[in-house]
C-alpha cells in the first residue's frame, strides 16, 4: 500500500483546551447524532411505557432515565467519531475531500484527541454504571466496554474489508437495543413477558438503512480508496453495482419497518404514516443519486449540494420521522 500522506509540517501549532474541543465538535458534527438518537429514544419510550403498565414511573425518575440514555448516545457517538478522525488522520490528509479535517490538517493534536476519547468513554461507562445504582441493572455497565470496542473497531474495518458499511450499520443498530436493555434487561429476551420483538426489527431497519446510505456517501471516495489500498463496496464493485447494493439494502430496511408495524400492537396510523414518508424519502434519495451518477456529478473535490441532500438531510428526516411518529403512537394509544 502506498505510504499515506502526512499532515503539512508547515501547519500552525495545534490548538488546545476549549479551542481544541470546539474544533473537534465542528469536525465531527454533533448534529449528526440525529441518525441514531431518535431510535434510542423510541426504544426507550416503548420499554418505559411497558414498565408503566405495572405502575406509574415518577416524573423525576423518568427524566433521569431518559437523560442517561441521551448522555450515553451522545458520548458514545462522540467517542466513535473522534476515534475515526484520529485513526484516519494520515489517510484524510492526502484526500482532497478530507484534508481540511481538524486532525488531518494538524489544527488539533493527538493528545487532545486521546483526551476527548477518554473523557467520552468515561462518561459512557459512568452513565451505564449509574443505571446499576439507580435501577439495579448492572448489565449496561458490563456491556459498556464491549460496546465501545465495537464502535472503535468500525474505524479500522475499511483497512481489511469492503463490508465496513455493514459494520457501521451494526454500530448504529445497537442504539435501540442498548437503550432497551438499559431500561429493562428482559425486553429483548424471547422467554420474558417483557419481550418486545419489534425492537429487533427496528434494529434491523437501522442496520440496512445506515449501510445503504453509507455506500452512497462512499461513492465519492472510491478512487482514493483504491489508490490507498482501502476497502469499500464502491471501491470493490464500482458505481453501478454499488448503487444497486444500496437499493437492495434500503428495500430490506423498508421490509423491516413493515415488520415493526405488524409486530408492535401499539403502533397504528402515526407509525403507518411514518412508514409511507420513509418510503417516499428513500425513493427521493435514490432518484437524486441516479441523477448524480447519470451526469457523473459526484466529485470529491467539490461534492454537489444534491449529495449532501441525499446523504445528510433526507436521512436525518428519516430518523426523526420514525422516532417522532413512533413515540407519538405509543403515547397516544
Amino acid at each position: 500500500m502506498p505510504p499515506a500522506t502526512v499532515p503539512n509540517s508547515s501547519a500552525p501549532a495545534p490548538v488546545a483546551g476549549a479551542a481544541a474541543l470546539a474544533a473537534i465538535a465542528r469536525d465531527i458534527k454533533l448534529s449528526h447524532s440525529v441518525f441514531a438518537l431518535p431510535f434510542a429514544l423510541l426504544a426507550s419510550v416503548m420499554v418505559l411505557h411497558a414498565r408503566s403498565q405495572a405502575g406509574p414511573i415518577p416524573p423525576l425518575r423518568l427524566a433521569l432515565l431518559l437523560g442517561v440514555i441521551v448522555l450515553c448516545m451522545v458520548s458514545a457517538r462522540t467517542f466513535a467519531m473522534v476515534v475515526n478522525r484520529v485513526a484516519d488522520r494520515k489517510i484524510d490528509a492526502g484526500h482532497v475531500r478530507t484534508k481540511g479535517r481538524a486532525f488531518a490538517a494538524g489544527r488539533v493534536g493527538l493528545r487532545a484527541g486521546v483526551g476527548t476519547m477518554a473523557a467520552c468513554a468515561a462518561l459512557f461507562v459512568g452513565c451505564a454504571a449509574l443505571l446499576g445504582v439507580v435501577e439495579g441493572n448492572w448489565l449496561p455497565a458490563l456491556l459498556a466496554l464491549p460496546v465501545l470496542g465495537l464502535l472503535a473497531l468500525y474505524s479500522f474495518t475499511k483497512r481489511f474489508t469492503a463490508l465496513c458499511h455493514l459494520v457501521l450499520g451494526v454500530c448504529l443498530a445497537c442504539s435501540p437495543l442498548c437503550a432497551a436493555v438499559a431500561l429493562h434487561p428482559q425486553s429483548l429476551h424471547p422467554g420474558s413477558p417483557a419481550h418486545q420483538p419489534a425492537l429487533w426489527l427496528l434494529s434491523g431497519f437501522v442496520l440496512c438503512w445506515v449501510a445503504g446510505f453509507d455506500i452512497i456517501y462512499a461513492l465519492q471516495d472510491q478512487h482514493y480508496d483504491r489508490s490507498k489500498g482501502l476497502h469499500s463496496i464502491p471501491a470493490a464493485l464500482g458505481t453501478t453495482r454499488s448503487v444497486w447494493v444500496s437499493r437492495v439494502l434500503h428495500a430490506l430496511a423498508l421490509g423491516a419497518l413493515v415488520g415493526v408495524l405488524m409486530l408492535e400492537p401499539r403502533f397504528g396510523w402515526c407509525f403507518g404514516v411514518g412508514l409511507g414518508l420513509v418510503a417516499g424519502l428513500l425513493l427521493w434519495e435514490h432518484a437524486i443519486l441516479t441523477k448524480l451518477v447519470r451526469t457523473n456529478a459526484i466529485d470529491p473535490a467539490s461534492p454537489p449540494p444534491a449529495l449532501n441532500m441525499a446523504f445528510f438531510t433526507l436521512n436525518g428526516v428519516v430518523s426523526c420521522v420514525v422516532g417522532v411518529l413512533g413515540i407519538a403512537d405509543v403515547l397516544l394509544m
